[in-house]
């Protein structure tokens, strides 16, 4: 009997470190290195900055073209690539006349680490704390997450004071993505929570939710159950298009839902 439970225990510890290995795989996926800069591309500065435990993260902050009283988007990228990769939506967004800070998550670019739950958190807080510390107060501050980067966009604006928040094909956690792509893995054993659905609620700003009916990754319903969990004031504009591509398929429907939130607010 002994000898069993040793072997049963010996087995489940076995699964949990598979099944959390293919996790760590299955969500992350950084490209490191210097990220490129395109010949077209506006004018940014180099920006470094450090988290509370001690990880150098790298980002380029791009300054609006009228004034310095702009309000400046702090833009969480996607799970995979660099900043590097998001030149065209840099592109998009200065062109409505606000400034940019987009940075590298750890482990991504040339930020310091390895990609994690926790760790990332920690990073948007850095990316927020740098802001501040840059003379830019939370009132002229609207957190943009794309795909991944809408968990880290909801939770830091859940817990820190913002002008407004935005996110495009948002899931609304980790376990209900894996019960839908992979319903043989008992989500209990999951390490990443991602919970964007319960922090939704929480926040009180304006809010404007991007969703593609075409997308291929994270499920059209999705997008709608986080606005439906989210407080007024809210907005909820639906597209057409792939997951990565959403906002270049439906172009003047996501650049005319952007600009007039952005006007509003102003």
């Amino acid at each position: 009997m002994l000898k069993l439970t040793f072997f049963l225990a010996l087995s489940v510890i076995a699964v949990v470190v598979i099944i959390r290995q293919i996790e760590a795989r299955s969500i992350f996926f950084p490209m490191k290195g210097a990220p490129s800069v395109t010949g077209n591309s506006p004018a940014h500065e180099d920006v470094f900055f450090e988290t509370t435990d001690d990880k150098k993260l790298h980002g380029w902050f791009v300054p609006a073209m009228s004034n310095n009283i702009a309000p400046v988007i702090l833009f969480l990228h996607g799970n995979a690539g660099n900043i590097g990769h998001r030149w065209e939506k840099i592109r998009i967004l200065h062109d409505l006349d606000v400034s940019v800070l987009i940075f590298d998550y750890r482990g991504y670019g040339l930020s310091e680490g390895k990609p994690s739950e926790t760790g990332i958190y920690k990073d948007t807080d850095a990316a927020y704390a740098y802001l501040v510390g840059r003379g830019i107060t939370p009132e002229r501050i609207i957190v943009y997450g794309e795909s991944i980067g809408s968990a880290f966009a909801i939770d830091l604006a859940a817990r820190k004071s913002v002008k407004a928040l935005i996110v495009e094909d948002a899931f609304t956690s980790v376990p209900a993505m894996v019960r839908r792509t992979m319903p043989f893995i008992p989500t209990f054993i999951l390490a990443t929570k991602l919970d964007s659905l319960s922090k939704i609620a929480k926040i009180p700003t304006p809010k404007l939710i991007f969703h593609s009916i075409d997308d291929e990754i994270v499920p059209f319903e999705m997008g709608k159950t986080l606005f439906d969990a989210a407080a007024e004031p809210k907005r909820f504009v639906q597209l057409r298009g792939g997951h990565n591509t959403t906002f270049l398929d439906d172009f003047e429907a996501y650049r005319s839902g952007l600009m007039k939130f952005i006007v509003e607010l102003r």
